[in-house]
């Protein structure tokens, strides 16, 4: 259910594939429409707004914009079939969606295809959004995308614990790990869960722990496979030590997002690895921890660690009819008024540096500074035109290391085995 929320998923995509460029945002070539033909109506293609935040947004600014209204198309909340249906639509060759909003990690699948148009850097305020953002983004040296909303891993706790045991929340992974192991079990509790169901949450979860340790998978736009390595054997023995040693349960090799939230909100966990949304939902009236968790940057071997990014980017599809309105509407999208709202209506981290700053702003969402920290310390996922075979076998190794079936080394061995040869197709 919450996907779109978590990982502030796909809203939006268009545009234009053209050569040279124009001042419409997007390249355009020899047979590029007049400014006048490159404007007019516009179809908004996004998985399920479960929050129903953006009608009202549209509502204003077709308000503004008579004739280039947009229609908006809400796909399926799940990130595999929203992206399924994306790609059949944008191969077919249609003209029917002009601008997506897709998961930041699609974007160098999506730009290596040509099925959206690179983006003139200068035509959107780039610098007023937080640096990582930016990089999510592009593509080969060139941005494909402008970003819309962000995210970060952060590290829930159960701070009345913590406090009564007159200990700090982890910063280091021995510490949580000593936490884990003593506290929890004097509780009644699991120690720590993240997502660890084969499921793209499970490539976010084993892509932190191994940039934490100070490893990588891929490198060079996808051009290089780095994951093994001492460090990338290092993150995946901190998971496969949890599951040995018990603090991490089993029944957290089952977790996706909502599970692993239910888990903690319901009392059953000391320490969560989760997206921000939980935040608000674990502090609701009837929640069993309200008032009783803190949330703090992920750990890492000697220090704050590294969360992956979340989030979607917008992009203008190389068949949009109308590149003008199309990269307008970006524009609009990313504004400050609008990434606002953004937080304030739809829960969803924005990509304004200034808005995590805002004294009103950090009053009512009182995790802003620590997502801030966490975005700015984040590094994107894997980039690589063929993302999803890469996720996939991250996430077959990922599974063998935490049903101990294969050791760290062996894994890290395979996986570089593995992606080698993904990366030589084509």
């Amino acid at each position: 259910m919450r996907w779109m929320r978590a990982a502030g998923r796909a809203l939006l995509v268009g545009a234009v594939v053209l050569a040279g460029y124009t001042g419409l945002g997007v390249r355009a070539g020899a047979g590029a429409a007049s400014e006048d033909q490159a404007r007019g109506p516009l179809t908004l293609v996004t998985a399920g707004d479960l929050t129903d935040y953006l009608p009202p947004l549209l509502a204003d600014w077709n308000e503004a914009h008579p004739d280039e209204r947009v229609t908006l198309v809400e796909l399926p909340d799940s990130a595999d079939e929203t992206r399924a249906q994306m790609i059949s639509e944008l191969r077919s060759g249609r003209h029917r969606f002009d601008v997506l909003n897709i998961d930041v990690a699609w974007t160098s699948e999506f730009a290596a295809a040509g099925w959206i148009s690179p983006l003139r850097r200068e035509r959107f305020p780039l610098d007023a959004f937080l640096r990582p953002v930016v990089d999510t983004a592009t593509f080969d040296g060139r941005l494909y995308a402008v970003p819309y909303v962000t995210n970060a891993g952060l590290l829930y706790y159960r701070k009345d614990l913590l406090d009564q045991e007159g200990e700090q929340p982890p910063r280091t992974w021995d510490e949580l790990i000593r936490q884990a192991r003593a506290i929890a079990p004097k509780y009644g509790l699991d120690g720590y869960a993240g997502q660890f169901l084969p499921y793209e949450g499970l490539t976010v979860n084993v892509t932190e722990a191994v940039h934490s340790a100070g490893g990588s998978i891929l490198r060079d736009d996808g051009a290089r496979v780095s994951v093994d390595s001492d460090a990338a054997r290092a993150g995946l023995r901190f998971l496969a030590d949890g599951v040995r040693e018990g603090w991490i349960s089993r029944d957290a090799l089952g977790y996706k997002e909502e599970e692993s939230r239910r888990a903690f909100q319901e009392g059953r966990l000391l320490f969560l690895r989760n997206w921000p949304y939980v935040y608000a939902d674990a502090g609701a009236e009837g929640s069993k921890v309200a008032g009783k968790f803190g949330a703090v940057p992920l750990p890492g071997p000697d220090g704050p660690g590294t969360s992956v990014l979340g989030g979607s980017n917008l992009a203008v599809s190389s068949r949009a009819r109308h590149p003008a309105s199309a990269a307008d509407l970006i524009s609009y999208l990313t504004s400050e008024r609008v990434q606002r709202q953004v937080l304030t209506k739809g829960s969803l981290p924005p990509v304004r540096a200034a808005l995590y700053e805002d004294p009103e702003l950090v009053r009512a969402h009182p995790y802003l500074p620590t997502l801030r920290q966490s975005v700015l310390s984040a590094v994107p996922r894997p980039k690589s035109p063929r993302y999803d075979q890469v996720s996939l076998a991250v996430q077959a190794v990922a599974q063998d290391v935490l049903a101990l079936r294969q050791t760290p080394e062996q894994a890290a061995a395979r996986l570089a085995r593995e992606l080698g040869t993904i990366s030589r197709k084509g």
